[in-house]
C-alpha cells in the first residue's frame, strides 16, 4: 500500500509539472509562412503539406503553442518580401538577393545548405549534353549559381552551337535574343546574370537587351516558354534542369510525381537547354523573420532556429525541404548577406 500510494504521489507530481510546464508556453493564435514562387506554388503547397503540424509539434517542445500555422506562396518574389515588410507574414523564405532588398523590415535567422552539385565548371559548353548531366552529389555548401540557358529555338540552338565549339559570344549574339527573366529581387533570375552581362560585356545591363519578357510566375513559366519555342534565352539556379527532368518529356496533358505540367519535349533536357553562361556564385536562401511581426522577439528567433534545423534533420523534414533543394540550415546573421547587398547595388 504504500508502494501504492509512493507511486500515485510521483505520478501526481510528474503531471503537475507538465501541467506548469504546458502552462508556462507562450501562445499565438496563427503564425504565417510563406515561401517564394521560384517553383511552382501548387508543387510548394504539395511538399509543404506536413510541415504546419511538425513546425507546432517543435515549437510546443520549444516553449511555444501555435494554435494554426498557414503556408502560402507569394505572387512573385517582391509581394512576399512586401508583405514581410508590413508584418502581414511572419516568416518567409527568402533568396539573398530578395532577403537584401527589404532586410530593412526583415532579419535574417538560417542561412539553407544544399548538396553542392557534381559541375561547378565556369566553363558553360562542361554543362552540356547528356553525358555532362549535373548530379546533386557534391558536399554540403552554402552558395549557389546561376545558369544562363539557350533554349531549343532556332535562334537558340546557333548561341549553343558557338558556345559548344569554344567560341565566345558577342553581345550583338545575346542582343538578338529573346530573353525570359524574374523579378528584379531575384538573385538566379536577375541580379547574378545582371552581374554576368556587365562583367563580360563592357558594363551592358539586362536593361539594355532589346527584346526581354520578365516574368511575374516564376521558373516554372520560363522552362515551359523555352520548351515551346517562345524564347531564345532563360536564366535560373544550376540545378534547374534537374528539377523539370521529368516534366521536360511528359505530354502537355500530363504531370510529373510533383505535379510539375509536362512540356512535350521529346529529346533530353541535358541535350536541348544548353547553358551559355555560368554566374558568380550565390550565398544560399534564407528563412528570414519579419520585425514587424507582433511575435519578433530575440527568444522566438532563437526557438524558430532550433526548430526548422531539428525538423530539417528528420527524413519527413529533408523531404519537405527538397522541394527547394534545401538539406539543411545554419544559424546566420544579417552580415553574411553584405555581399548580397552588393550584387544588388552593382545589378542597380
Amino acid at each position: 500500500m504504500k508502494k501504492f500510494l509512493a507511486i500515485v504521489l510521483v505520478l501526481c507530481a510528474l503531471c503537475t509539472l507538465s501541467a506548469v510546464a504546458f502552462a508556462d508556453n507562450q501562445h499565438f493564435d496563427k503564425l504565417t509562412l510563406e515561401f517564394v514562387p521560384s517553383k511552382d506554388a501548387d508543387v510548394i503547397i504539395a511538399g509543404t503539406a506536413n510541415l504546419p503540424e511538425l513546425v507546432q509539434a517543435e515549437m510546443s517542445r520549444l516553449g511555444y503553442d501555435i494554435d494554426e500555422v498557414d503556408i502560402t506562396v507569394g505572387t512573385s518574389y517582391d509581394a512576399t518580401g512586401e508583405a514581410m515588410s508590413a508584418g502581414a507574414i511572419d516568416i518567409g523564405w527568402l533568396p539573398g538577393g530578395t532577403y537584401a532588398l527589404y532586410s530593412d523590415d526583415t532579419d535574417v535567422i538560417l542561412t539553407a545548405t544544399r548538396n553542392g552539385l557534381s559541375n561547378d565548371s565556369e566553363n558553360p559548353a562542361d554543362w552540356n549534353g547528356e553525358a555532362n548531366k549535373t548530379l546533386k552529389n557534391g558536399p554540403q555548401v552554402t552558395f549557389y549559381r546561376a545558369l544562363i540557358y539557350a533554349a531549343p529555338t532556332e535562334y537558340g540552338k546557333m548561341l549553343a552551337d558557338k558556345v559548344n565549339a569554344g567560341e565566345a559570344l558577342t553581345w550583338e549574339d545575346l542582343d538578338g535574343a529573346t530573353w525570359a527573366i524574374q523579378k528584379t529581387s531575384s538573385s538566379a533570375g536577375y541580379i547574378y546574370p545582371a552581374l554576368w552581362l556587365m562583367q563580360n560585356y563592357d558594363g551592358k545591363k539586362i536593361s539594355d537587351l532589346s527584346k526581354v519578357t520578365p516574368l511575374d510566375s516564376g521558373y516554372g513559366t520560363a522552362f515551359s516558354m523555352a520548351a515551346a519555342e517562345q524564347v531564345d534565352v532563360i536564366v535560373c539556379y544550376a540545378d534547374g534542369r534537374n528539377d523539370y527532368e521529368a516534366s521536360w518529356n511528359l505530354p502537355t496533358d500530363q504531370q510529373d510525381e510533383t505535379g510539375k505540367q509536362g512540356m512535350g519535349r521529346s529529346a533530353s533536357i541535358w541535350d536541348e537547354l544548353n547553358v551559355i553562361g555560368v554566374t558568380d556564385g550565390i550565398y544560399n536562401d534564407t528563412v528570414s523573420i519579419s520585425k514587424e511581426s507582433p511575435y519578433y522577439t530575440p527568444e522566438l528567433v532563437e526557438a524558430l532556429q532550433n526548430c526548422f534545423i531539428n525538423i530539417i534533420n528528420t527524413e519527413e523534414g529533408k523531404a519537405i525541404f527538397d522541394v527547394y533543394s534545401h538539406t539543411g540550415y545554419a544559424k546566420a546573421v544579417d552580415s553574411d548577406y553584405d555581399g548580397a547587398r552588393a550584387a544588388l547595388a552593382f545589378a542597380k
